[in-house]
């Protein structure tokens, strides 16, 4: 399969020596309910995936939890033999119980054993980049991560793992890691009204690390989300554009993972993303965030 070229809002960005689209394509939608099982649509699911890479996009994030296997089972089925420009961002360090909760899995073993089972599902013989994924479904927790993320350190080495990344981790955490490793990116929930994390994008953006939102559109009272409708209303375009719009104007190190299962909202996804935001629309929206979202988020 050959990717298409296409210009997408926002350009690229480097993750250690590879080159990603900041728009990217989040795949947890694409399994059953409460991302346990198999999609509704399986042939839908394919078309996403394929309509991602023929839009440009050469960022996919992915986890081998999810389904679990489902996910990437559905990655490799639509796109392998994969496009030399598509990379799949995967991550490790939760697995899932009968009851669809996502117990920790971070001890040395349980992370040998994800690596290997993201390989096989992908369909990869390398990862590009893995993700350990830290705290609980809550959000991040504090605590030491050193242990696993040195077994990442010691799979990377026998050349299973091109690059670290972390996911649901504190700025001690992300601290921690660096004197550590190297890490390429760091993924946290953020969005228009959870900005506990402004100071850590601003932190990455200034030394070249990414950071990828998850969950951009959560979070949203009644009050917020009036707001972003307000602004979305004037400017003719939907809240959700509206909002990847101000993630990928935040700062130039984010880098957007939306998931649908909709090819069309996959294109609209994308078209939002380069809505041309003005400061009288970014001074508007940075106001749904900035009064108490840092204090009552995570």
């Amino acid at each position: 399969m050959t990717a298409t070229s296409t210009t997408l809002p926002g350009g690229t960005w480097t993750l250690g020596d590879l080159t990603v689209t900041r728009v990217g394509y989040g795949a947890m939608q694409l399994a059953g309910p409460g991302v346990m099982g198999p999609p509704a649509d399986h042939d839908g699911a394919l078309a996403v995936l394929r309509e991602a890479v023929d839009l440009g996009i050469t960022h996919v994030d992915t986890a081998d939890a999810y389904g679990p296997r489902v996910t990437n089972e559905l990655i490799r089925e639509a796109l392998h033999p994969y496009p030399a420009s598509l990379h799949v961002v995967t991550k490790v360090g939760a697995t899932r119980d009968a009851q669809g909760g996502w117990p920790p899995a971070r001890r040395p073993d349980d992370l040998r054993r994800a690596v290997d089972a993201n390989l096989e599902s992908l369909g990869l013989d390398v990862l590009d980049v893995v993700n350990l994924r830290l705290g609980d479904a809550s959000g991040p927790q504090p605590g030491s991560l050193a242990t696993a993320l040195e077994t990442l350190v010691d799979l990377q080495g026998q050349g299973l793992v091109r690059h670290l990344g972390l996911s649901n981790a504190t700025p001690e955490q992300v601290a921690e890691a660096r004197a550590i490793t190297p890490i390429v990116c760091v993924q946290n929930m953020y969005n228009l009204a959870v900005r506990h994390d402004d100071d850590l994008v601003d932190a990455l953006a200034a030394d070249g690390i990414a950071y990828v939102p998850f969950f951009p559109l959560g979070g949203f009272s009644p009050l917020q989300s009036a707001a972003l409708t307000d602004v979305a209303e004037r400017l003719g375009a939907t809240p959700m554009s509206v909002a990847l719009a101000w993630l990928l104007q935040r700062s130039p190190n984010i880098l957007l993972i939306p998931g649908t299962r909709s090819v069309a909202h996959l294109r609209e996804n994308v078209a939002g993303a380069g809505l041309a935001l003005t400061p009288a629309d970014l001074a508007v929206l940075d106001g749904i965030g900035r009064a108490d979202a840092r204090v009552t988020a995570g």
